[in-house]
């Protein structure tokens, strides 16, 4: 971004009419926030990220986190569970609960939930390909518990097609992929309507290089891409519309940042009420929760990561975040420890109630240099969605491998500064140390991942064959229908029916994506 910026800006430097924009915070097209009030009205929702080893070893960390101050929970689910395999999979050896927490059956979510207000707090999963089964195991448990879906509060990423981009997560090829993101929408529209049933994630594709322009751009057109698809398969737009949100990446250009925030909200608007016809002004509002860059944080001197939380977290709140995580500043080298977890919490808490940038609405608004920058990102997305549109949309666009290919340029280039010293990064290319004092490190137990296989297998053995047989078949003849997939995941749920047994039954109608090399 070097070469783009100024050493001053005037209001000269603002764009031609037809980008500017000078509505107040609350109005339309909302580039200076959602809420009139900002936050202070009500505080963005800190959710701290977490999971890990199995569901008795991540309850006590939600536990300890709410107890801390958290405002949500936000879970991490390991690689096996994301990709639709059992933790006793040949596959999943070795990646039991690793990098997020292991749950294969109703009774782990059951565990993982364990004494928690589920009907009060809010859950954010991160989670997939196997988002419909996830989110039909935690509506189940809560049922069990006598809460009514109507109360539960939260959100399923359900947004299959960064996996292609940026992250790799898939299971299915992508039109079946869509059909099950579409079901999901539909259902919760029903049966959970306090839910946001997709969360529309750039942030993978900013940990993998993007640019703040690019990061805009993919994220939308793949927004688009979603809303299409729901009003294809019969929906109306402002039955859903108002339960979109979105992930973006807080990085560590603080005014870029925030430039970049106010211009996916302007982008967004115009597009759901001008061209979508959305009339419900809910429907026009772009939400999202941000989460801090684990791409910037480093290895060498990890205490350093604090800071550059702290900067990440600031850009998201000046930019109008409706909920937030930030990372720990070890989590370059493990999961973070409860200490590190705990700091990251305090950091938000901290900007809320000591920094006094909640106290206004869209404090940087009316910067020569903030507008300057939101106009021309505003700008270099539209060129960006121009080339999409080229290529005959983001599904051809991803086919093709050209956004892929797009990401990849643009951390390649960075690399190259970086390892030029074109770009510095502190204790990495300039001001290194030495010695580096140890940290203590998360551990995740050694025997987590016997004892899941083992209650895995228990599991299995207690349940009954017939109805899960049943459920398994009736699951199996709609995928290969066109019917709502959802009630018969539930059902097999209900069944006890496993994630990767549901997984497998629909690999058996659907196939398996491979990218092309």
């Amino acid at each position: 971004m070097a070469e783009t910026v100024k050493a001053f800006y005037t209001r000269e430097d603002r764009a031609d009419g037809s980008a500017r924009d000078d509505s107040r915070p609350g109005e339309f097209p909302y580039t200076r926030g959602l809420q009139a009030e900002g936050y202070r009205g009500r505080l963005w929702t800190m959710r701290q990220y977490a999971g890990m080893g199995d569901a008795e070893e991540s309850n006590r960390r939600y536990h300890y986190l709410l107890a801390q101050g958290a405002r949500g929970l936000s879970v991490a689910f390991d690689l096996p569970t994301q990709t639709g395999y059992d933790s006793d999979a040949e596959l999943a050896a070795g990646e039991v609960g690793r990098v997020g927490v292991a749950i294969s059956s109703l009774e782990d979510m059951q565990r993982l939930f364990d004494g928690i207000p589920v009907g009060e707090v809010s859950t954010s999963m991160t989670i997939n390909a196997t988002a419909t089964t996830l989110l039909a195991m935690y509506a189940v448990a809560a049922e069990r518990r006598g809460i009514a879906l109507e109360a539960l509060s939260g959100t399923v990423q359900n947004d299959i097609l960064k996996e292609y981009i940026a992250r790799g997560t898939y299971i299915y090829p992508a039109e079946p992929s869509l059909r099950l993101t579409t079901d999901l929408m539909r259902w919760a529209s029903t049966h959970a309507p306090r839910w946001n049933t997709i969360s529309i994630s750039g942030y993978h594709m900013r940990e993998a290089g993007s640019t703040a322009a690019q990061e805009i751009a993919f994220t939308l057109a793949n927004g688009r891409t979603y809303v299409q698809a729901a009003l294809d398969a019969g929906m109306k737009v402002d039955d859903f519309a108002p339960r979109l949100s979105f992930f973006f990446n807080a990085h560590s250009n603080l005014l870029e940042e925030v430039a970049k925030f106010r211009a996916a909200r302007r982008i967004w608007a115009r597009w759901m009420r001008d061209e979508f016809r959305a009339r419900n002004s809910r429907s026009w509002m772009l939400r999202f929760h941000a989460q801090t860059a684990g791409s910037t944080l480093t290895a060498q001197q990890p205490e350093n990561n604090i800071v550059r939380t702290t900067l990440e977290a600031l850009a998201a709140v000046l930019g109008g975040a409706q909920s937030l995580h930030t990372n720990g500043f070890d989590e370059a080298l493990a999961l973070p420890t409860e200490t590190a977890a705990r700091i990251a919490l305090r950091t938000q808490q901290i900007l809320a109630y000591e920094s006094g940038v909640a106290e206004m609405a869209d404090p940087l608004g009316g910067s020569y240099a903030v507008e300057a920058m939101t106009d021309r990102l505003e700008a270099e997305a539209q060129a960006l969605f121009a080339q999409i549109a080229a290529r005959g949309g983001v599904l051809r666009a991803v086919a093709s491998g050209w956004v892929q290919q797009q990401i990849q340029q643009s951390a390649y280039a960075w690399q190259r500064q970086v390892d030029a010293g074109e770009a510095v990064v502190v204790g990495v290319n300039r001001f290194q140390d030495a010695q580096q004092a140890e940290i203590p490190l998360q551990q995740i137990d050694a025997e987590s991942e016997r004892r899941q296989v083992e209650r895995l297998r228990a599991y299995r053995a207690r349940r009954s064959e017939a109805p899960w047989r049943a459920a398994l078949q009736r699951l199996k003849d709609v995928a290969q229908a066109s019917d709502n997939l959802m009630a018969a995941i539930v059902s097999a749920v209900e069944a006890e029916a496993t994630v990767g047994e549901i997984a497998d039954t629909l690999r058996g109608v659907f196939g398996e994506y491979r990218e092309a090399v």
